[in-house]
């Protein structure tokens, strides 16, 4: 994982009504290799890492500035992951991932996830890393339609690693209801 510069600080746990994101524990490290491997969450992400980016990751993750592990409230189990990279390859602009575990998906969960990590990161970082971007392959309707949801508008649209992406900027992010 890429260690952005410190334009934000670290380490940081965010709470929504139903979820928490804290930096990734070494007991969360199971969930996340799961996350990397599992055909389903890396479908529009390149497929499943190999064995020896897994190993590199698995040992890497843990305490990662800006990697979270989104947990269910009230010490529920691992459900997925948001990663923030200010300063990365993006020119300048921090970017957001996030996978969430397939049975957790349908339930809202991602989009709180994000829309806490997006606002936070707005607020927390400084300079041109408050400008959020998220990218993902325009095949993926739902990933595409949770930005949207958020506020996040199409901002480019490029072809990278043999897939058509299109880039997301974040400009008002919207939080929506809390249940």
């Amino acid at each position: 994982m890429s260690r952005p510069p410190s334009t934000f600080p670290w380490p940081a746990t965010l709470t929504t009504d139903r979820l928490v994101l804290r930096p990734i524990e070494p007991g969360d490290v199971p969930a996340m290799a799961r996350l990397w491997t599992d055909e389903d969450v890396r479908r529009h992400l390149g497929g499943p890492v190999d064995k020896e980016t897994l190993r590199v990751r698995e040992r890497h993750c843990v305490g990662a500035r800006g990697a979270f592990s989104v947990t269910l409230r009230a010490g529920g189990p691992v459900i997925g992951g948001v990663q923030l990279e200010p300063d990365g390859r993006r020119a300048g602009r921090t970017e957001v991932s996030y996978q969430l575990l397939p049975e957790h998906w349908g339930f809202g969960y991602g989009r709180e996830a994000v829309a806490a990590a997006v606002a936070w990161a707005r607020e927390a970082t400084t300079s041109s890393a408050s400008k959020v971007v998220a990218v993902t392959q325009e095949a993926n309707v739902r990933s595409r339609r949770l930005l949207e949801s958020i506020g996040m508008e199409q901002a480019e649209a490029f072809v990278e690693w043999g897939a058509a992406q299109v880039l997301y900027s974040a400009g008002s992010v919207r939080r929506g209801p809390r249940s």
